[in-house]
């Protein structure tokens, strides 16, 4: 009982006066080394590889080059086979340039397969409406060659950063989700190198020279981490766009409004965007959006990507506090990366000051410095205090149960904003998987920021949200800690179809289980 007593005391009281002030030093005065330092060497690192691409892209040369990056990655595949396979493989990709807020500690045990080059858009089809892309290629570089084109991607995550591989390993979600669903729904095909070194295409729709094996693995690849095989390439819808999006606030007053408002504006097939930001248990703003060619004369231009903008959250904040509904026209490349300046709400943290007018204006074009060097260059005291008192989760559940699910955060963890951001879930094979039969909407319930509950406790708090989230049959995005047993894991997820792929493609001594690489016990 005097154990038990003890575990319910605040994290706080345990860390020695002199390590909380180093951390309350270092995490109120980080804005320093980030504006001085980080920012600086953002621009360079961004105007590199801006020109660097661009040439590519102009030159061609992707494609050429694509085919002997593939055979160095089955050399070393090759050469790790020859040596008797006595370590389990992952690619040497380096934890800090990952989304996930941590860094994983299996890396060190494994064969690193080097896979870094794979960062080049390969080939835009128009006739064929698909985009073949190299793994590394990110939202940012997508959306720079494809709208001038008058083309998007069904599905376009929000933040610069994200990456193809990413978001097929893991997750993707977007405010286009409730038309097309996640990222992975809007995928044709991917090109693996599998354990053996064979190079395989796995295809959504059965092709004359594709098994079914391929095909399954088309329903495998999605969530399972790169625990099936190296991803190399994948085939992604494109769809004809507009230059503008009509976005319209609609500020909702109570819970109940919230959530009927989401899923009527989410039920209405003439939207192509929705989306939500709670901002209190009882008060929130609902998005809908359409493409659109021009304006009207009477319409409001917000283009809200423009260095010196507010922060858009702010900007959605003021909307709710004036409790009038607004339309207003963003240009559509903005629109996509909205959430990008101010990394949704995490970047008041770092740069408290940073939607200040005279900053907007003076340094907003060289924010937001990249995620992954605030990773790289974070301090140990700094990522303790996170540690003990960040929240950085994506809970994905039914929309039928969004009231009962912010209910539960906001007595858990009670932060604000939280993003919602539907999606239709339909019934197909893979580790996320609903049988119904139908599609389902379900919501993406995305909380980050600080703690400031006295009673907070990340294990106990992140495994009662667990327990919540599983009790729905809802399911949690694996960039972020989780907590959950094996078994529990397994309840959450379907591992038919994975655990039979690994077995047909030779994968349990060559790749770690999915369970290893996502678990808390795996990342430090």
């Amino acid at each position: 009982m005097g154990s038990e007593t003890q575990t319910q005391l605040p994290v706080t009281e345990k860390i020695p006066v002199i390590e909380r002030v180093l951390e309350y030093v270092l995490f109120k005065f980080r804005w320093v080394f980030v504006v001085f330092f980080l920012l600086p060497v953002n621009i360079v690192y961004e105007a590199y590889f801006s020109v660097r691409n661009w040439i590519v892209f102009k030159l061609n040369s992707a494609p050429k080059a694509h085919s002997r990056k593939v055979a160095v990655i089955q050399k070393q595949i090759a050469d790790w086979n020859k040596n008797g396979r006595t370590r389990k493989m992952c690619t040497a990709r380096p934890g800090w340039l990952t989304m996930s807020f941590r860094t994983p500690k299996y890396k060190q045990q494994l064969e690193q397969i080097k896979t870094n080059q794979l960062v080049d858009i390969l080939e835009i089809d128009k006739e064929n409406g698909t985009v073949r892309v190299e793994p590394m290629v990110s939202m940012g570089q997508l959306t720079k060659y494809l709208l001038p084109l008058g083309y998007t991607l069904p599905v376009v995550p929000e933040l610069d950063d994200l990456t193809v591989g990413g978001l097929i390993n893991g997750c993707g979600v977007e405010s286009s989700g409730r038309k097309y669903g996640l990222f992975q729904h809007t995928c044709v095909s991917y090109e693996v190198v599998m354990a053996d070194g064979s190079l395989v295409v796995a295809s959504k729709d059965k092709a004359a020279d594709q098994s079914a094996e391929n095909q399954a693995l088309f329903y495998g690849i999605p969530w399972s981490h790169g625990t099936l095989g190296f991803l190399v390439a994948a085939t992604i819808r494109i769809i004809p766009c507009k230059p503008y999006v009509q976005l319209s606030y609609v500020p909702c007053n109570s819970l109940e409004t919230l959530t009927k408002t989401l899923e009527a504006e989410s039920n209405n097939r003439e939207n192509e965007f929705v989306e939500g930001l709670a901002f209190s248990k009882s008060t929130g703003v609902v998005m809908r959006g359409k493409f659109s060619d021009n304006p009207p004369k009477n319409g409001v231009i917000n283009a809200i990507g423009r260095w010196y903008k507010p922060w858009f959250f702010t900007h959605v904040k003021a909307i709710l506090d004036r409790n009038e509904i607004v339309t207003e026209y963003i240009p559509l490349r903005d629109y996509y990366h909205r959430h990008s300046k101010s990394i949704f709400w995490e970047i008041q943290e770092i740069i408290p000051f940073g939607n200040n007018w005279a900053f907007r204006y003076f340094v907003g074009w060289a924010s937001p410095p990249k995620i992954s060097l605030l990773k790289l260059t974070m301090p140990k005291p700094i990522k303790n205090l996170y540690e003990r008192h960040h929240v950085l989760q994506d809970m994905l559940v039914p929309l039928s149960q969004l009231d009962q699910a912010i209910k539960v955060f906001d007595r858990e963890v009670e932060i604000y904003p939280v993003w919602l951001c539907p999606y239709n879930l339909p019934s197909a094979p893979g580790m996320l998987r609903q049988r119904s039969g139908r599609n389902i909407l379900y919501v993406d319930v995305g909380v980050y920021g600080t703690v400031t509950k006295p009673d907070y406790r990340p294990r106990e708090t992140t495994r009662r949200l667990e327990k919540f989230v599983r009790s729905v049959e809802g399911v949690q995005m694996l960039y972020a800690d989780t907590y959950m047993t094996r078994a529990e894991f397994w309840e959450m997820f379907d591992s038919s179809l994975y655990e039979w792929l690994r077995v047909k493609y030779g994968c349990k001594d060559a790749f770690p289980d999915v369970y290893d690489k996502v678990s808390k016990a795996a990342r430090d």
